[in-house]
């Protein structure tokens, strides 16, 4: 799907790429299932706002557009046609050993339905997009966001507990019109509470054709802003670190890419899209070592932990399905088909 109609005051999106409109799902799903046939194993699903998608050219399904609690938008609630659960659902199923990621997300279109399917489905990446842009309630209203820093908590909370092996994501925004040194704290503050695997962070630039620029002063000195991002960047390093430190010892299924040029190492991506380094695969009984191809997935146990990278021991080549009946996700609806 293009386009935006959230119309936060920051964002030119909304301007430069219009109002939100989608693809018919039978051709994104048959797109995904010519890929499959041609042997790709991951595929993004991309969008302005990804999960707001909805395809109006299916007109059975009348219900409304379902918003996560305490989350509110500016626009009327949409109705009919399938939503983003439903093509979740069916582009999953398309092929249970090709991995499904999707980006970028808006937290106010994660319903209870999205986070069952992704729970449900072991090829649906467990990374999740909740761009926050702010941690302070304050500010949040003036970037009309559509909720409050305790709404996106409890929306985070929510998540978590729905699917307990999730990983995060976020954008922040430091400077933006009129914030306050104590507002800038709640940012971080806010990144202090929540396990960000992935963060995006940067400093306010006003952009002419926002609401912000016709609202709001740019008011905020350029070394404050600077200021505010370094320590912000200095915080999300500290808690990646402490994150990826965490996963030594752990098992990651990786989707083999090719050579690390650095370490002249097999590289590839786990679920969360952090790069891991491991040698080739060491096969039984002495019988050497298989060379893992690009495509393959492997599982690697993790031996070191760095900010942006896990290095590791490749154990063997296996499946998703394997490897998910391996942790006991025998249950799980994708592993029942």
């Amino acid at each position: 799907m293009r386009g935006c109609d959230n119309m936060c005051t920051y964002c030119i999106v909304p301007f430069t790429r219009g109002r939100e409109r989608s693809r018919a799902a039978a051709s994104v799903v048959d797109e995904v299932r010519q890929l499959a046939e041609q042997g790709v194993r991951e595929v993004t699903l991309l969008g302005q706002n990804v999960n707001s998608y909805r395809d109006v050219t299916q007109p059975a399904n009348l219900t409304h557009t379902k918003l996560a609690e305490g989350f509110k938008t500016v626009y009327k609630s949409k109705k009919g046609g399938l939503r983003f659960a439903d093509l979740l659902d069916q582009v999953s199923s398309v092929d249970p050993e090709m991995r499904i990621r999707f980006t970028a997300a808006h937290p106010k279109d994660f319903p209870d339905e999205v986070l069952q399917v992704i729970s449900e489905r072991p090829n649906i990446c467990k990374m999740l997009h909740l761009p926050a842009q702010s941690g302070s309630s304050a500010v949040l209203e003036r970037m009309r966001r559509g909720y409050t820093r305790e709404a996106y908590l409890r929306l985070v909370d929510h998540v978590k507990a729905r699917i307990p092996e999730v990983g995060l994501s976020t954008d922040m925004i430091c400077g933006f019109c009129g914030e306050t040194e104590d507002e800038f704290q709640e940012t971080l503050s806010l990144m202090d509470l929540v396990d960000y695997n992935v963060a995006f962070l940067f400093p306010y630039s006003m952009r002419e054709k926002t609401a912000a620029f016709r609202r709001y002063t740019d008011d905020v000195p350029d070394h404050i802003k600077k200021d505010r991002h370094n320590r912000m960047m200095e915080l999300y390093r500290k808690k990646c670190q402490i994150l990826n430190d965490k996963e030594v010892g752990n098992t990651h299924l990786v989707l083999v890419e090719g050579i690390d040029k650095k370490t002249g190492r097999f590289m590839g991506r786990n679920e969360f899209y952090l790069k891991v380094v491991f040698d080739e695969v060491e096969l039984p009984c002495g019988e050497g070592r298989r060379e893992v191809k690009p495509g393959d997935y492997v599982s690697v146990r993790i031996d070191e932990a760095r900010l942006s990278v896990l290095k590791g021991t490749a154990l063997r080549v296996t499946s998703i399905g394997e490897f998910y009946r391996d942790l006991g996700w025998a249950d799980r609806k994708l592993l029942r088909n």
